[in-house]
């Protein structure tokens, strides 16, 4: 009986010798991981004749994934690619698994559950002998089997010896590879079997189960040195294709290294931003380049100052207030340039040394963005990404030798994952109750994040140090190209300075030729303007001549060709003459003592509003102005005129002028010399001239003299009785309100007489009949409220005039200008009403928000009642035109209808009164009317004294006068008249609030 047993026991060792063999020759056939597992799972099925064996590996979450199966017939369902949560192994159950390699066998029927571990609790070593205890099994454990059709199990961890480098690569961070790597047991999976009955298993079968698991814990050490050597020798070749494309070439191709870069690095789209080396980027200098550029190309005229972008894929789109600068230029962009995330700052410092690729100077650290909308600090740049299917993005800073050069930036697009689970779960409730159902469930997510890992990280270093260095080397070469064009570039100017000197002094010895060679005054001036704009190339040039102190004219010109006249727009200024005041006395004295004005461009210099104006007028945009004449007398101006654009004048221009004009002065003082014994009674006629002129002036200034104190008077007048209207004017309305309570006390007595005496004598009733008591108890009263209407309005009249007149505010005082216009208006009520001949004229008033403004109250009132006035005048002479047009197409009946009525088909007569504050310092009143309006070449003479358009006898010609002088000499204002002939007249008044 002993031999038999012996003889079965030696047959079951050698069975399980060569089951052992044949399963580590079968694993040991192949490096590939799915056929050694697979292998693995059937030949433990066979060997243990049960009904399923599986691999379970475990993933990062802790949730596991059952990776291969082998099944006996389909007694059990297959479980291959499903998922499984983390919460069906308990923490304690894992932690056994590692530390004790303890394996375990349950026997739901029998309610058993086998624990036989490797490794001693206490001192983590081997155990001398290995023996399975045996205790009850875990009541929701065995309710977790039976729902999965499973009596009994056996259970075996897979542990793989890893080192500190991969333990950190699964959290995402890499560490520098030193020699003495530590390393420890990891728990990779699990392998497990199922069978549908009761089934017992041995501790022989338990050993050969564990040389198997010894076995496959190998052969996936081997198989992942074999995939990381495959994956480091893969991402190695991208490097050098990489460097390659950079270094190999003729050209640097960046924009094909950026292309190869995102596609290695499995991102949706990139970009290089080299920045230049001024910090401050001009805006005039920013230049985008899109997806079409191959080679770096700076600018040639501002290196310092630009930079370069070069893109290719998927891009941000900035929003439209930030689409002029790249987003590296960013604030924020800027402030991770500067610190940099702290997981990042760690990889930096731990890549820093032994690295798989080369890394040279790294000290920026790479910036690292797994979801771009889990990032608190990104929220400023999200909009940008919001159009896009832009999640994570990677930044390395390239640098050379501690300098920043720019950025390489990866992005990633978002993914979808899908997971089949062996059961629905909720994955952030712990289960504490057994599993009841283990049917699939797809759980399928959208808009994940991919997470970069450490050797993509190392590769993108790698990747950014050949950036790094091909773009140094491209900038130096750039730098020493220019450093060649520029000193080029200066020995051309200086040649053609010397040239140009060589060529001004030809000219300026030919005209002082030509200059000594007559005393004709016309003569010499023709002569030096010629010259000048041959030479510089201008489109006129002018001399003007001072006469009288600082008046004078164009006495002068030359222009360009006919047909450039014709083309341009421009044409001949003789006898032109600058404006009055619009030049002060300190230009003619700067003029004296030689000054030069250039004016590069009249819209960008800082000029005086009517100088500027004045040279629109003539079409000038630049001029270059010199004096001619010495320290005592300013003679005149020579001028030279850009008309076609903004010129920058250069100082040999300039220098060029001066000596032209200086020998300008001598012909002239030469010349002025010669025919000043012939210019003697020319001299009289001009002095008799100005004379008359004066003679006239002395005229106008009578004339407004005369006025202002007419003006003045009429104000003391209607202020003095304006003062004596309203004392009785106040007594009347005062005492009015008391008669009115007296009267209805009187009659609330003759009514309370009437209750209490009915029947009153018959002396009493004849004298109520004969004064009509009801009668006259009606109207007491609406008498006295209209004597009371009437004060009311008397008292506005005198207001206004008091308003009006302004006479203790004969100073300048902060007066609200809307009280002025209503004084004003309230005078000049009677002619807005109708009239047989006229419908009322209608008034519209559209007050701004104007504060206080400092002004000669009393004058700018009158200047109200000018400007009012008129506008009633013209709106009247516009009714009788259009009455006497009437007549003589219609009938006498329709005629005499027109006079009285006005047409439908017409517009109202109205005065638009409109007041604005143009700016904090200055407000502006319009007075706008519908008449038939002012023609066009009458609108500059209206502010003349003693001109106007009325009719002989209805006007004197000075009241827009005075009122001109009013706005603009008393407060320094703008007094403008606006017209177009059949639309109406605009009077606009601006002046300052202080």
């Amino acid at each position: 009986m002993n031999l038999v047993e012996n003889t079965q026991e030696l047959k079951q060792r050698l069975d399980r010798e060569v089951l052992l063999r044949r399963i580590t020759k079968r694993i040991r056939q192949s490096l590939e991981l799915p056929e050694i597992l697979t292998c693995a799972v059937e030949e433990v099925r066979g060997f243990l004749a049960i009904d399923r064996a599986m691999i379970y590996r475990f993933n990062t979450d802790g949730s596991g994934e059952v990776v291969a199966e082998s099944i006996n017939n389909n007694r059990l369902p297959s479980l291959r690619g499903l998922n499984f949560p983390a919460d069906d192994i308990p923490q304690e159950a894992r932690e056994m698994y590692v530390n004790l390699r303890q394996r375990t066998i349950v026997d739901v029927n029998s309610g058993l559950m086998g624990l036989s571990p490797l490794d001693s609790g206490d001192t983590g070593k081997p155990l001398t002998r290995e023996e399975i205890r045996y205790r009850s099994v875990d009541t929701c454990h065995a309710t977790y089997l039976r729902a999965m059709g499973v009596q009994s199990s056996v259970v075996v961890p897979i542990l793989c010896e890893i080192t500190e480098r991969e333990i950190i690569d699964n959290l995402g961070i890499s560490p520098s590879r030193t020699q003495n790597s530590k390393s420890q047991s990891e728990l990779w999976g699990l392998l497990v079997s199922h069978h549908s009955e009761s089934n017992r298993i041995s501790e022989t079968d338990l050993q050969l189960i564990q040389l198997v698991v010894d076995q496959i814990s190998i052969a996936i050490s081997h198989s992942n040195l074999l995939a990381q050597t495959r994956e480091q020798a893969f991402r190695e070749a991208k490097v050098n294709q990489v460097a390659t494309l950079l270094h190999g070439q003729p050209t640097i191709r960046l924009k094909a290294a950026l292309e190869a870069t995102v596609r290695d690095l499995e991102g949706a789209g990139g970009r290089i931003y080299i920045k230049g080396k001024s910090q401050k980027i001009k805006d005039k200098n920013i230049s985008l380049k899109g997806t079409n550029s191959e080679v770096i190309n700076f600018p040639e005229d501002d290196l310092l100052a630009s930079f370069e972008l070069f893109t290719c894929g998927e891009q941000p789109n900035m929003p439209e207030w930030e689409k002029e600068i790249p987003i590296e230029q960013h604030p924020l962009w800027q402030q991770w340039a500067e610190a940099g995330f702290k997981q990042a700052n760690e990889i930096s410092q731990l890549t820093i040394t032994n690295s798989q690729f080369p890394i040279i100077n790294f000290q920026f650290p790479i910036l690292i963005v797994g979801d771009l909308y889990k990032e608190p600090l990104f929220r400023v740049l999200v909009p940008a990404f919001q159009s896009t299917q832009i999640r994570g993005l990677l930044v390395v800073p390239l640098q050379y030798r501690q300098q920043l050069l720019g950025y390489l930036t990866i992005f990633r697009n978002e993914i979808e994952t899908e997971r089949l689970w062996a059961g629905r779960f909720e994955s952030n409730i712990k289960q504490r109750l057994p599993r009841q159902s283990f049917e699939l469930w797809r759980e399928l997510k959208k808009g994940q994040s991919r997470e970069w890992n450490s050797r993509e990280i190392e590769q993108a270093k790698a990747i950014g140090n050949h950036f790094s260095m091909a773009i140094q080397q491209y900038t130096l070469y750039k730098e020493v190209q220019n450093l060649n064009i520029n000193l080029e570039r200066q020995v051309q100017e200086r040649t053609s300075q010397l040239q140009q000197s060589l060529e001004l002094a030809k000219v300026l010895r030919r005209v002082t030729d030509q200059l000594r060679s007559t005393l004709d005054l016309k003569t010499i001036l023709q002569t030096i303007v010629r010259e000048v704009r041959t030479l510089l190339n201008t489109d006129r040039v002018v001399i003007y001549q001072f006469i009288g102190g600082r008046e004078g004219e164009v006495v002068v010109e030359s222009i360009a060709s006919i047909a450039d006249v014709k083309r341009g727009g421009r044409g001949s200024i003789l006898g032109v003459k600058a404006p009055e005041n619009c030049f002060p006395e300190e230009s003619a004295c700067l003029y004296r003592q030689g000054r030069v004005q250039a004016i590069n461009d009249i819209y960008q210099d800082d000029l005086a509003p009517c100088h500027r104006e004045f040279l629109q007028s003539l079409e000038v945009r630049a001029s270059l102005i010199v004096p001619i004449g010495t320290d005592v007398l300013l003679w005149g101006l020579l001028i030279a005129h850009e008309c076609s654009g903004p010129r920058i004048w250069q100082s040999s221009e300039s220098d060029l002028l001066q000596q032209l004009a200086h020998q300008a002065a001598i012909a002239i003082h030469q010349a002025e010399l010669y025919e000043s014994s012939q210019a003697a009674t020319i001299a009289e006629q001009a002095k008799a001239q100005q004379l008359g002129k004066t003679l006239g002036e002395l005229r106008q200034t009578q004339a407004q003299l005369i006025q202002t104190e007419k003006m003045s008077g009429l104000g003391q007048l209607v202020a003095g009785v304006a003062h004596e209207i309203n004392n009785p004017v106040n007594f009347i309305y005062g005492n009015i309100s008391h008669v009115t309570e007296y009267t209805k006390d009187l009659l609330g007595l003759l009514e309370l007489y009437e209750q209490h005496y009915p029947e009153p004598k018959d002396e009493i009733n004849e004298y109520t009949e004969a004064i009509d008591l009801d009668f006259l108890a009606k109207d007491l009263p609406k008498i006295l409220d209209s004597m009371k209407m009437g004060a009311e309005r008397i008292r506005q009249l005198v207001l206004s005039l008091r308003n009006f007149s302004r006479l203790d505010q004969a100073d300048k005082k902060p007066v609200d200008i809307h009280e002025g216009l209503e004084s004003t208006l309230v005078i000049l009520q009677h002619r807005l009403k109708a009239k047989p001949d006229r419908p009322a004229i209608e008034l519209f008033k559209e007050y701004g928000n104007l504060p206080l403004v400092e002004c000669y109250a009393g004058l700018l009132n009158q200047v109200f009642m000018n400007i009012i006035s008129n506008a009633i005048d013209a709106l009247e002479m516009d009714t009788r035109d259009r009455g006497v047009r009437q007549k003589k197409v219609e009938n006498l009946e329709s005629a005499t209808q027109s006079l009285i009525f006005f047409t439908p088909n017409e517009t109202p007569a109205f005065i638009r009164i409109r007041t604005e504050l143009i700016d904090p310092e200055t407000a502006a009143i319009s007075i706008i009317d519908n008449g038939q309006g002012i023609p066009q070449d009458l609108v500059s003479q209206i502010f003349n004294p003693f001109f106007t358009t009325k009719p002989v006898g209805q006007g004197t010609g000075l009241g827009l006068s005075i009122s001109y002088q009013i706005v603009v000499e008393k407060h320094k204002g703008v007094l403008k008249c606006i017209s177009q002939l059949g639309q109406g007249t605009e009077f606009r008044i601006e002046i300052p609030v202080h």
